[in-house]
């Protein structure tokens, strides 16, 4: 009977294991790359990369750079803190939104390792304060992952249009990929709300709640409310791109971040892929692309972090007591 208790273990425990493999083994393979497109250049000035990365670290005016990140991390964290606030008011409870503050930055500390446990930190949160159980804090996540996705390839194919001119070749395939999301959204939207495949009863689900009760002004005010921080990221990531020596005008920015914090959310270690993007939009520039990518992602969530601790106490009260 032992034998048998532990069989349907063995699959779990092996999913469990290459889901946290994944992300480092393309956190290694992004490293790799970058040393390569670093490594040249190092060279050829007769420097390691790692000197070679120090004299681009050492150019950059980090007072003027701190000036420009410290405020844009502040303002996309009531930006954000506002998204959730507003899904949560409309599918779970109503919760005022300077009690989602202290929670919401609280889940930055244990996202940098894992951001499932950031998002299991708040549904504890709710269903203590509300009894809002977990699946349906889960349904709200899902239609803010979606809402993103939505925004970002809206911003992208905006921006695309403006400055299609100056981007790399490979970006002419985002109409077609913003057609492909739309047309998919729209599909999706009609079959959460009954109109098409009736029979098919994946809508009845409870992690899809939020999709069924969703209407479209809500899709279209989540994308309104979380444009303004994606405008700020162009100004500032374009100004902090100056003090590493490269020039970069907002339109152009506009047309390309958009993509990059798409990269980004792709789990793993340091944000290596969204780095990584850097170097290979800017192949001219390997090193200061490297070290720009680096610390723009790394401090964005470390920052965070920063923000989280100061509301800690005030969140393990709203939680445990």
């Amino acid at each position: 009977m032992s034998n048998v208790d532990e069989v349907p273990d063995a699959p779990s425990k092996k999913s469990g294991l290459l889901k946290k493999t994944i992300p480092w083994a393309i956190t290694l393979a992004c490293f790799a790359f970058l040393y390569t497109r670093i490594a040249g250049p190092a060279a050829a000035q007769e420097l390691s990369v790692l000197a070679f990365l120090s004299s681009v670290f050492s150019s950059v005016n980090w007072w003027a750079w701190l000036a420009l990140m410290i405020p844009y991390s502040l303002f996309f964290f009531l930006i954000d803190a506002l998204i959730v606030w507003r899904v949560i008011n409309w599918f779970n409870a109503h919760v005022a939104y300077r009690d989602i503050l202290p929670v919401r930055a609280s889940t930055y500390i244990l996202s940098i390792l894992n951001e499932q446990v950031g998002k299991g930190a708040m549904a504890l949160y709710l269903y203590r304060r509300e009894g809002v159980p977990g699946w349906k804090l889960g349904s709200s996540m899902l239609f803010i992952m979606v809402c993103e996705l939505l925004y970002l390839c809206g911003w992208a194919n905006i921006g695309h249009a403006l400055q299609w001119e100056s981007l790399p070749q490979i970006f002419g395939a985002l109409p077609w990929v913003g057609m492909g999301i739309v047309s998919l959204f729209a599909v999706s939207f009609l079959y959460f709300k009954g109109k098409i495949l009736p029979h098919i009863r994946l809508r009845d689900r409870d992690i899809l709640y939020a999709f069924r009760e969703a209407r479209i002004g809500q899709y279209a005010l989540i994308l309104i409310l979380r444009s303004p921080a994606l405008l700020a990221a162009v100004f500032v990531y374009a100004e902090a791109l100056t003090l590493f020596g490269i020039e970069y005008s907002y339109l152009q920015m506009l047309g390309i971040l958009p993509v990059i914090f798409f990269g980004a959310s792709i789990p793993g270690p340091f944000r290596a892929v969204a780095v990584s993007m850097w170097v290979i939009l800017f192949p001219d520039y390997p090193a200061e692309m490297s070290a720009f990518g680096l610390v723009q992602h790394n401090f964005f969530i470390l920052f965070n972090a920063l923000i989280g601790l100061i509301f800690m106490r005030r969140a393990q009260r709203e939680i445990f007591d």
